[in-house]
């Protein structure tokens, strides 16, 4: 099994974006939208990404994996680490929700009306996810 499909058997809400690029729900929150970008590249390593912060450790550990099993037993050769391994779709896949929040947020409050602690406390993670995601897409 290689590192991608043990990874993805064990994570929900999988859906490929692209040839060896996939988005997934983070196991570390109860997310109802994937926030999490997986990648294979061509010697067989794993690259993950959660847009929302959690570390790839904290995922792998989540699901009963370590840092070893992104890499596959025997890599044909060294390559060099590629400097923005996420493609700014992905990215922007996996927070396009949360660009659906600020705008509802943002239509209540031109209503005239206030948003509740429940409603700003979602806004500022809303906010704090499209910043992570817009900095890991290099804009």
């Amino acid at each position: 099994m290689t590192p991608a499909e043990n990874f993805l058997s064990r994570v929900e809400g999988v859906r490929q974006t692209a040839p060896g690029r996939w988005v997934f729900r983070v196991p570390t929150r109860k997310d109802k939208r994937a926030s999490g970008s997986a990648r294979e590249l061509d010697d067989g390593r794993l690259l993950i990404h959660d847009f929302a912060g959690d570390s790839a450790a904290d995922i792998l550990a989540a699901v009963g994996l370590e840092m070893a099993d992104l890499y596959p037993e025997q890599l044909a050769q060294h390559t060099k680490s590629e400097r923005r391994p996420f493609l700014a779709t992905d990215a922007l896949r996996c927070v396009s929700f949360e660009a659906l929040i600020c705008a509802a947020a943002a239509k209540t409050m031109a209503d005239g009306k206030l948003l509740s602690s429940v409603d700003r406390d979602r806004l500022l993670v809303a906010a704090e996810r499209l910043t992570s995601a817009a900095a890991v897409a290099g804009v």
